[in-house]
């Protein structure tokens, strides 16, 4: 008995993009921002004129981390990757490349900024960090590491009255078997209110301090105390 069988259907699916250069602009920034900035710098930017133009959109600045571009990294460059974002960067990590001149630049081109990292070495100073978060209103994050003099906890707090999170870390071990001093755990409860995340590595700060912080910052719902040798622990917290 001959079978007879009847044509099967078939679907029509859409022709994919004959090269990564016709892919839509959302999807093709998607994919190149995690390339990281240096290799879109040297490499992705100069594939395309497609690729180039997706690489000059500023939401592929919003985000810079320039540890990774070590030891690619010169001044010329981050003003570049600053200046890419036009105004809309929103999380920068500067690590140890940096200086008060970079910061200040940093500052004044990004007023957007809710997120500063940074580690207080070589040619950064206290008075340039104060001076810099002064234009940075909207800041909701600050990490300063290798911090080997006080900061103006206070001037900071004022400047910045979105601060939910603060990371004041020192590498020093040495510093924490200073004798106890409260002025940065008291500046801190003075003028950081809305305070979510707060970590002091190796402070000076003493129960007195931490009873300030616990009183007057009723949002901190994270509290990283390490290697803060000041603090007992006596009596009521």
């Amino acid at each position: 008995m001959a079978s007879s069988s009847s044509p099967s259907s078939t679907s029509v699916v859409s022709p994919l993009p004959s090269n990564w250069s016709e892919l839509p602009q959302e999807l093709m920034s998607s994919i190149l921002v995690r390339l990281g900035a240096v290799e879109i710098l040297e490499n992705a930017q100069k594939v395309c004129k497609a690729w180039q133009r997706v690489c000059k959109d500023p939401w592929m600045w919003r985000k810079i981390d320039m540890r990774i571009l070590v030891p690619h990294a010169s001044r010329e460059m981050c003003h570049n990757l600053v200046d890419r974002s036009k105004g809309g960067l929103v999380e920068i990590n500067i690590g140890d490349f940096g200086s008060d001149s970079l910061l200040t630049y940093i500052a004044y081109r990004s007023s957007n900024l809710r997120s500063l990292s940074l580690k207080l070495r070589f040619q950064m100073t206290k008075v340039g960090l104060k001076k810099a978060v002064a234009k940075l209103p909207l800041l909701e994050e600050l990490e300063v590491s290798e911090t080997w003099s006080r900061l103006d906890m206070k001037a900071i707090g004022h400047s910045c009255p979105k601060l939910k999170t603060l990371k004041l870390n020192c590498s020093n071990f040495f510093h924490s078997l200073v004798e106890g001093n409260d002025v940065d755990a008291l500046a801190i409860a003075e003028s950081m209110p809305e305070l979510c995340h707060l970590q002091l590595i190796a402070n000076t700060l003493t129960d007195t301090g931490l009873n300030a912080i616990l009183e007057k910052c009723p949002h901190l719902e994270y509290l990283d105390l390490r290697c803060c040798r000041n603090i007992k622990l006596l009596g009521d917290l």
